[in-house]
């Protein structure tokens, strides 16, 4: 070998060793962090308190929506709204109704449905439902707010394996709330966006998809599509064309009956 060959050969061995070095090092920093430390950045990410104090949220957009995952029985929703007040709480645990609620979804002119929760009692277009089916709606319809809370008394956070979401490198951490109730969400390692989040339900595991990601003000990140899944196959694809943060909402819109038409 020549001694610019030896040279060569020389640096190459120790970029090599320096790229391994950086890799394990990446790699040991990445192990370090803790479940609550990826919980804060996932909240800075997100908006900070922009985002922890919005308030309320009215989304807009369209959906598709499958009936047991169906495709024989899908259907489009032109006209997809949510009225949202976040909770400044969770008194019943993450899948209990918390905040208020309501979401409308209209075909053209007609209505597919218009479910509600007022602070107190749930609604479906036709007025207030029972408190037995209002539970089980209650528990595939809320569970996001784990994540809003996880780093409050009485909730504590673990992490789980490591994974991707659709291609994306994501740390796993599970939140259990004050009640016992466990949720479980992927958080990008790269942006700390908020990917997935799971839990158990009486339909099956149900599982949220995040993606098209955008800025409703200079802070707070709504997620532009949202697909919820039953047990691996999905139910609903939701593209969120707008999204209001703040606006007071009235506290009518969230009391549903057959002569409400339309909300705040």
């Amino acid at each position: 070998m020549t001694r610019v060959n030896r040279g060569m050969a020389s640096r190459a061995v120790r970029t090599g060793m320096w790229l391994c070095l950086s890799l394990v090092a990446a790699g040991a920093s990445a192990e370090e962090l803790t479940a609550a430390q990826i919980v804060e950045r996932a909240h800075a990410a997100a908006g900070g308190q922009a985002w922890l104090a919005a308030g309320t949220n009215v989304m807009r957009g369209h959906a598709t929506l499958c009936r047991d995952g169906n495709p024989s029985r899908c259907v489009q929703s032109d006209r997809y709204e949510m009225y949202r007040v976040y909770p400044t709480k969770l008194e019943h645990g993450a899948h209990a109704s918390s905040g208020k609620f309501r979401l409308d979804a209209y075909a053209g002119d007609r209505v597919l449905f218009k479910v509600a929760f007022d602070g107190e009692r749930s609604y479906d277009q036709n007025g207030p439902v029972p408190p037995e089916r209002a539970s089980s709606d209650e528990v595939s319809a809320f569970g996001f707010s784990a994540i809003r809370f996880a780093l409050q008394p009485g909730f504590a956070v673990e992490r789980m394996t490591d994974d991707q979401v659709e291609g994306h490198a994501c740390y796993f951490v599970r939140v259990t709330d004050p009640t016992g109730t466990r949720t479980l969400f992927g958080i990008d390692q790269q942006t700390y966006a908020v990917r997935s989040a799971g839990w158990q339900t009486p339909k099956g595991f149900h599982q949220r998809l995040y993606s098209d990601f955008y800025k409703v003000g200079e802070h707070f990140v709504q997620p532009g599509r949202v697909r919820h899944f039953y047990d691996g196959v999905k139910a609903v694809d939701i593209r969120w064309t707008s999204a209001e943060i703040g606006r007071p909402i009235p506290d009518a819109t969230f009391v549903l009956g057959p002569s409400v038409e339309s909300g705040g």
